[in-house]
């Protein structure tokens, strides 16, 4: 597996890919409709995040972004191709975002996760602070943060 940056023009297949990966979860076309502004990426946020892309063989299996400017820093997305689910993408892409957050001096990350990925973070050290509404669903999801250097 590669983990390289994003390149311009990739938006679109990661949206997909985010809606896809969701939709992994068991939730119905009408729910990832709902959810589908949370889950687009924007060429803008290409420009703006620190977005990087997982591939296998040449195709895309994963992505993450990171908003290393906002206030506290955040882990924005990480979507993985539901066959890979389970594989070490999700593991090497925060691993990765976590790195290079330390590499800027941001030492914790927080995320907004979906309620299915909780026990993920939480198995790679993130600890639970509190939760935050879904502008789009209404769903209650975790907020959690991880460490990611010394600071």
């Amino acid at each position: 597996m590669e983990i390289r940056p994003v390149r311009p023009g990739e938006a679109g297949e990661l949206t997909e890919l985010a809606v896809r990966s969701k939709g992994h979860w068991g939730h119905d076309a009408e729910f990832l409709e709902r959810a589908r502004p949370e889950l687009t990426v924007s060429p803008g946020d290409i420009e703006r995040l620190l977005v990087r892309v997982a591939e296998r063989d040449g195709r895309t299996v994963g992505f993450s972004a990171v908003d290393l400017d906002s206030s506290p820093p955040e882990l924005l997305a990480l979507f993985v191709e539901p066959a890979a689910i389970g594989s070490g993408v999700g593991r090497a892409l925060l691993r990765l975002a976590c790195e290079e957050a330390a590499a800027a001096g941001v030492w914790w990350l927080v995320i907004e996760s979906d309620p299915d990925a909780e026990a993920f973070y939480v198995a790679l050290g993130a600890e639970r602070t509190g939760s935050r509404r879904s502008v789009s669903t209404g769903r209650e999801l975790p907020l959690l943060r991880v460490r990611c250097g010394a600071g």
